[in-house]
């Protein structure tokens, strides 16, 4: 029986369950202009999936793109909380 669908579904699965609570908290915390402390990571588990083996590049490049989704939702977020559909961080000053 070969389980690399299985584990390739629960790996992506696991990614966007927890990559969507950390666009909710970075946006809340620090605003869109943390964008490069995700993409970068992600840039970095991009490039070693291409050297690594065959299970193990899958799910970098699993968790690669989610961390380039959530550079991505992170502009996205913070015109939400903009517009008053999200959180707004009081403490935080929201002027563009």
């Amino acid at each position: 029986m070969n389980y690399q669908a299985l584990l390739i579904g629960i790996v992506s699965f696991l990614s966007i369950g927890l990559f969507h609570p950390i666009v909710v908290r970075l946006e809340y915390y620090f605003g869109k202009k943390i964008w490069w402390a995700v993409f970068f990571p992600g840039l970095g588990l991009l490039s070693l999936s291409l050297f690594a083996s065959s299970y193990l590049s899958i799910i970098l490049g699993v968790i690669a793109f989610g961390c380039f989704w959530t550079t991505v939702e992170l502009f996205f977020q913070h015109k939400r909380v903009i517009k008053g559909q999200a959180k707004r961080n009081p403490n935080r000053d929201y002027n563009e």
